[in-house]
Formats: structure tokens, sequence, C-alpha cells
């Protein structure tokens, strides 16, 4: 996940004399060795793509070891370096898959130049504010453009899958993410231990989620696909369609799995939630773009949208589940503890969904337990 950019909206479209009249916020190295290397090789670059090195300044962060930085040009805009570690980080995927969505028409980094082996990057700049920095939280439907631009670079993206491109978003993967959720979260951050009808429960519970998500169409998934990865460009950008009216970003852990999995992301947000009006809103929207575009042959998918609705929350649920665990894990392996704030919000999309489906019951009562709650006595929407 990338978090938003760390400086003020406006430096891409500066000018030099602008860039050079503040001083750019001092990137922070640890490695002494990796500085000098990044230092050498940025200034090798800097005649060939017109870079100011002086002006390179911390972009953005991530949960994983990739570090972005800005780098203003001579003749106005800026370029990011990708700052990742070779031993902690591999950059094919991140090429592989910005090729991909470039092939398909959406708007995603371009590599100017590469060095694999010390992990060193530049790209051109798709700008400084998040779709996450540019939304009305008070105000959902006012976001409702800005979310059918979501959607238009998506629907594309999902209809160019073909199998065997990328790794597959398998059963063995949704179960090693499931099990983040018991490590992490229950064991290490809630100090929960799971007697043996508990453990019996969770692996019922777990098979279950599994069966439901890879029973549906396969496409190539983003994975992250949602608002603080998604740039607004700058006001000199001109989409040439509008697939581009957005940027994407943080696409390099796509994998070949669930249609229901970007469109749950997207609507089920991190570090935002939506009344449940404007996500069934925006899903419809996604649904029939889907279903059009030959996505949703399954099961009545294309004629039952209420069908398809429940294939998604079964997708956000197994997301749901796996964030928590990786929140859990980012603070109390990482030293990044900021992400636990946000753990409030996905325990609620969990008992949500789990208060809607009648085989998820005992699931429920057992986040309840673990969470100090009294289960809840209405369903605001029925039980299925």
């Amino acid at each position: 996940m990338t978090l938003p950019p760390l400086s003020p909206p406006g430096l891409t479209s500066g000018s030099p004399a602008q860039a050079s009249a503040a001083t750019p916020q001092a990137i922070d190295w640890t490695d002494a060795t990796r500085q000098a290397a990044f230092e050498t090789w940025l200034a090798d670059q800097a005649p060939r793509h017109g870079l100011l090195p002086a002006t390179a300044r911390p972009a953005s962060a991530d949960a994983s070891f990739r570090r972005y930085f800005r780098v203003d040009r001579a003749q106005g805009g800026s370029c990011i370096v990708m700052d990742a570690p070779p031993a902690q980080e591999n950059c094919q995927p991140f090429v592989k898959v910005a090729a991909l969505m470039a092939d398909v028409g959406l708007h995603v980094p371009k590599v100017l130049a590469w060095d694999e082996p010390q992990g060193f990057m530049l790209l051109n700049d798709l700008g400084s504010q998040t779709l996450l920095d540019v939304l009305d939280h008070d105000n959902p439907h006012a976001n409702l453009g800005h979310y059918k631009d979501a959607l238009a670079a998506l629907v594309p993206w999902q209809t160019a899958s073909r199998e065997g491109v990328l790794p597959a978003y398998d059963e063995a993967v949704l179960r090693r993410e499931l099990q983040l959720f018991p490590d992490w979260y229950l064991t290490q951050h809630k100090g929960f231990a799971l007697n043996p009808a508990q453990q019996a429960l969770l692996d019922k519970t777990f098979a279950t989620i599994v069966a439901r998500n890879l029973a549906g169409p396969k496409v190539f998934v983003h994975r992250d696909f949602m608002p603080r990865n998604l740039m607004v460009p700058p006001a000199d950008h001109t989409p040439a369609s509008p697939a581009q009216a957005l940027g994407v970003l943080d696409f390099q852990d796509a994998l070949y799995g669930p249609v229901t999995y970007d469109i749950a992301s997207l609507m089920r947000d991190a570090f935002l939630s939506w009344e449940e009006d404007f996500v069934l809103e925006v899903t419809i929207r996604y649904w029939e773009k889907a279903r059009k575009a030959g996505l949703l042959d399954f099961d009545g998918w294309s004629e039952d949208f209420g069908a398809f609705y429940r294939a998604v929350e079964w997708m956000g649920l197994q997301r749901h589940l796996k964030v928590l665990g990786i929140f859990a894990r980012l603070t109390l392996r990482d030293g990044k503890p900021k992400y636990l704030a946000d753990t409030p919000r996905f325990v609620h999309y969990v008992r949500n969904t789990a208060n809607r489906y009648r085989e998820l019951g005992p699931f429920l009562k057992l986040i309840d337990e673990v969470e100090g709650l009294q289960a809840a006595s209405g369903f605001a929407y029925g039980r299925m």
C-alpha cells in the first residue's frame, strides 16, 4: 500500500526557479553506502533527463521497503525516483505490470531508467495529489465523477485479462493471506488464544470464504485499487481516453484472480468509509460496465445484481481479514503503528458482512468475543 505524498501539491508543475526557492526536505538515509550509491546514480542520470539532483526530496512512503523521491527537472516539472533495495524488493513485477497497463491505455508511470542491480528506478511524475486527497468525505455523491473515472480504468484493465500472464490468485494465496488474521491480529495484537473449537470454526469459515471467492470469473487483479493509489493528474495533463483520467500506482503485486476483488477494494477502503447507498450506487455502475464487457457471465451475475453483490461482500471479507493481519504486522514487526488506527474500520467491515449471512453467525460471535462487543440484536439489511 502506498502512503499519500509527503510533498505539497504543485511541485510537479513548478518552474526551476520556484523549486530552488524552497529548501527541499532532506532524505533520511540510515545506510551511508546506499546513500552514496543513490547520489552517484542520480548524478549520472541528471544530464540525460535534465534532472536537478539537489532538489531530490521525499515524495511518498510505502508499507514495503520501497521509498519514492521527487526530483525537479531543469525545464520544469519533475520525475519520481523509486528506491527499492534489491535484497528486499523485486522490481521486475512493477515493470511488467506497468507495461501491461500501459498497453491497455491506463495512465501509469513510464520507466525512464532502471538500475536493476542497485534497485533505483526513474519514473515520470503522475502528480502529487491522490484521489483520497480530493474526495469530499462529507458529501459522498459529490465524488461520483471521480469514481466513474476509477471504473473507466478498472474495466479495461480487467477486460484485457489473459490467463498465464500474471501469477494466479489461487487457493494457496488466499489461504496464506487469511492466515495473517489469526497469526498477527488475533495472537500477536489481541493476545487471543483460540481454543480447539474456535480454531475449527475459523478453519471452516476460511474454507467457505476461499471456496466462494474462487468460484467466479478470473481477471487481472490490481489488489490495492483504492483512492490512495489513484492519482489526480496535474492541470496540464490531457487524458487521451477516459481510462487515463486518473493515474494508477502501486500495482506491482497484481495477480490473476477473482473479478470481485478490485471493486471490493475500491468501495471498502482502508482509509475511509462510505454509507451503503453510495457503495451500492458505484458498485451498480461497475456491474453495468462489467457485464457489458462480458466479465460477469457466471451463475446469473450478469442478470442479477444481488447475486454479484453478495460475491463482492464475500471477497471483501477475505480482504478485510487479511488487512487486519497486515496492519497488525506492520505495527508489531515493522514499527509502523499508524496503520492500527484504521483497524476499527475493518472490524466494522467484517462484522457488517458476517451479520448478513447465516453461515457466518458463529464467526460473528467469535469476532465479538475477540473485540469485547455484544452481538447486534437486529439486522439492517436482513440475513442471507
